[in-house]
């Protein structure tokens, strides 16, 4: 059986370098089979594979995740390290108080029916409406009163992120996209990272599955022929690395590469980016558990000079994505920003002890 990699993004608390992400079991992904997606998260825990990732703003998903931790704690079997998010709606920045907190955390409590959150990542849509630093405070609040264990941020900038840790908040984790195509957390996170002590969870590794077999030698897609958001949004930062042909070229170099070592070409895109500086995990997309084996291949896989010899000058003529973590995606009037969906908390929760999702 591989061995699981595994890091410490705090003292004592330790989690796989693999986590399995959630966005794609949320309910506008499509219509989820409820009953293998809890068999699946099993064959993932069964496996070493125990961390997931989630978010308030991802339909039914911490709901998922608490009906699977509810089942394992009735069979004395151990559960989920949940990851979750706080994510204000853009049009209630300016009234996120704490009352607004309290009412996000105190739902995703009652949804993953636990009494403590390991980790909240905080996002914040738009830096020109002020609170970031005092929403994250509210935040801090609650974790000494215990109701979470860690804090982290989910794609801050680098000079917003060194604002949050000066102002005492104590940032363990920034998730941030990463990958091949999209090395921005490079540029300067990453070096504050290391400075301070943040790690990085990287989300955005496949691209949506673009790296992949899948995708080696097919033909540019067609405007508009794209299946779903997630490919969209992908197909934007394969135009600012340097287009198809571009990226067609690193599929090819990937596929040399994992030829070599008898592995897939996502497994080694993977193990990139867990190899660069400040990284700790990479959060890898999965609704079911079909795709496992070749999850766990990473960790038996080693990039060697031959290897990063044949990536180097395709990265290095690559144009971008240029600029700061997630600058692209906070220009409302960009290609990037269009696609964005900025109020899927719809609402700000009632104060606790009030109806809740």
């Amino acid at each position: 059986m591989t061995a699981i990699e595994t890091t410490e993004i705090a003292p004592g608390v330790t989690i796989p370098r693999i986590i399995r992400g959630g966005w794609q079991l949320a309910d506008d992904h499509g219509e989820v089979d409820r009953a293998r997606a809890l068999d699946d998260i099993a064959a993932f825990v069964e496996r070493g594979l125990d961390t997931v990732d989630g978010a308030d703003i991802y339909t039914g998903v911490e709901l998922l995740y608490g009906e699977f931790n509810a089942r394992r704690r009735a069979a004395g079997q151990p559960g989920l390290r949940v990851h979750t998010k706080f994510v204000p709606d853009r049009s209630a920045l300016g009234r996120v108080d704490a009352a607004y907190v309290r009412g996000i955390v105190t739902r995703s409590l009652q949804r993953l029916q636990l009494e403590r959150l390991a980790l909240v990542q905080f996002h914040w849509w738009d830096y020109e409406v002020p609170g970031a630093v005092e929403a994250a405070g509210h935040l801090e609040q609650l974790r000494r009163e215990g109701l979470i264990d860690q804090l982290g941020g989910t794609n801050f900038d680098t000079p917003h992120t060194r604002a949050l840790l000066d102002a005492g908040i104590g940032l363990v984790s920034m998730q941030v996209q990463y990958s091949l195509l999209d090395r921005r957390p490079a540029h300067a996170l990453a070096a504050l990272g290391r400075e301070r002590g943040m790690q990085l969870l990287c989300y955005g590794t496949l691209a949506g599955g673009f790296i992949s077999e899948r995708w080696l030698g097919v033909a540019e897609p067609a405007p508009g022929t794209l299946a779903n958001r997630s490919l969209v949004k992908y197909k934007l930062v394969i135009d600012e690395f340097g287009g198809w042909a571009a990226f067609q070229k690193l599929l090819n170099a990937l596929h040399t590469i994992a030829t070599r070592h008898a592995v897939s070409l996502s497994t080694v895109a993977v193990r990139w980016v867990l190899d660069q500086p400040a990284v700790a995990a990479a959060i890898v997309g999965a609704r079911y558990a079909d795709r496992i084996d070749d999850t766990l291949q990473v960790f038996g896989l080693r990039l060697d000079g031959a290897d990063h010899a044949l990536l180097a000058p395709l990265l290095a003529a690559a144009p971008g994505p240029a600029g700061d973590t997630y600058a692209l995606e906070r220009d409302r009037n960009g290609p990037h920003g269009r696609i964005m969906k900025y109020d899927l908390n719809q609402s700000p929760p009632q104060a606790p002890g009030g109806p809740l999702p």
